[in-house]
């Protein structure tokens, strides 16, 4: 300690007729307190600042502190310097960044998301990498994890990752919360988000329901994010240093880094992930459907004067009393189903054939010069069109 600070001291002491006998009983913060040492002494209080107001404005685009420090001050807000006024805000916004605790039930819940780490898988014969995007989905109430590694991560990835989480789970939840992932939710609203058309059909296959996360709100999925770090730490690391040359080895391996990971024993729940899944989630999963979920395309079409619409150079026959109507259109491996008003209207086997093919019954091939205005009659199970000069096409 330097002259200069002792001398500081007894000063301080004399002034206020304190002996070292008095001082000697008191603790050191005791003496700081009553010698006015260790506080800084503020001449003025500090005038309010309305924080919450100024929390709201920062949530405007464009709005930056250094705007509504500006404004303040030529409003008469405040008078404090710029560096003052973004300390005592941050100090603000660190006492009230508070988050409300999530409790889950049992098989209430799925989180899904992808891992932001990445994993190449080379290609033996050609070279060419491709970086492995990792699926992960965690049970809300016993953070009970599956893991696996796609291609990418595009609709059909997706709803296929989703299809093998179910029945790695061995059963359906009430809800699937996802992140606002192109393949899954097409209007990323924080109140009503629109749901990808082909996600829909799977929750509807599953009879689940689809809660996404809202925009840039990670706290709204703490599990899964908790779960992806768990995977990119325990089972991508390790990985680092390997090569793969298939999707299948490298699953193989996530599988192997997954069972480790669901049987380590978490310490604060004293059990491991599989342990409190079984008590706690596995009871209370719904059944999964008895047939599988079939991946299919939606898209739109209008019929034609030939009661037709085309997909993928193959053309589907409809009711003749729809033509020159929007219909929507369900492309599946198998099937080719038409809708009309939510209403299934016509399905059929979808066309193996390389070239143009025509699929259904009554189709007509029509002169290039053949007037559109045409009436339409069925008989016999012959389709009959009339033009406007009178001509008659029968196929």
């Amino acid at each position: 300690m330097s002259r200069s600070t002792v001398r500081d001291y007894l000063h301080r002491a004399q002034r206020q007729s304190l002996s070292y006998d008095q001082l000697s009983q008191l603790s050191d913060s005791d003496v700081q307190h009553l010698l006015g040492k260790g506080q800084r002494q503020s001449s003025r209080k500090k005038p309010a600042i309305d924080f919450e107001y100024v929390h709201r404005e920062m949530q405007r685009k464009g709005v930056t502190l250094g705007l509504l420090w500006m404004e303040g001050k030529e409003r008469g807000d405040w008078n404090c310097s710029y560096s003052g006024f973004c300390r005592r805000y941050r100090q603000w916004k660190k006492q009230h960044s508070l988050s409300m605790r999530q409790t889950h039930k049992g098989a209430e819940k799925i989180f899904v998301d992808y891992c932001g780490m990445t994993v190449p898988v080379v290609h033996p014969k050609t070279g060419e990498v491709t970086q492995a995007q990792v699926f992960v989905a965690c049970c809300g109430a016993s953070n009970y994890t599956y893991a696996e590694a796609t291609e990418s991560q595009i609709i059909k990835n997706w709803l296929g990752s989703h299809q093998r989480a179910l029945a790695f789970f061995g059963g359906v939840p009430v809800a699937i919360v996802p992140d606002n992932l192109k393949s899954g939710v097409t209007d990323p609203c924080r109140y009503e988000p629109g749901i990808n058309r082909s996600y829909q059909d799977f929750a509807e296959h599953y009879n689940v329901i689809i809660l996404p996360a809202r925009p840039k709100c990670p706290r709204d999925k703490p599990k899964v994010e908790n779960a992806v770090q768990q995977v990119e730490r325990h089972i991508l690391a390790p990985l680092r240093d390997q090569t793969f040359t298939s999707f299948k080895q490298l699953n193989e391996a996530i599988a192997s880094g997954l069972e480790k990971l669901n049987h380590r024993t978490m310490k604060s729940y004293g059990l491991s992930r599989r342990e409190l899944f079984e008590q706690v989630d596995q009871p209370e999963l719904r059944p999964l459907p008895s047939h599988g979920f079939e991946f299919g395309e939606f898209k739109t079409a209008k019929v034609s004067f030939d009661y037709h619409i085309e997909v993928n150079r193959h053309y589907y026959s409809v009711p003749y009393g729809y033509v020159g109507q929007s219909v929507s259109v369900k492309i599946t491996e198998s099937l080719v189903q038409i809708f009309h008003d939510h209403q299934r209207i016509a399905v059929h086997e979808r066309s193996s054939v390389s070239d143009v093919n025509y699929v259904g019954q009554n189709f007509l091939v029509l002169p290039a010069t053949f007037d559109y205005g045409l009436r339409v009659d069925l008989s016999l199970g012959n389709t009959i069109l009339r033009s406007r000069n009178g001509d008659l096409f029968r196929r």
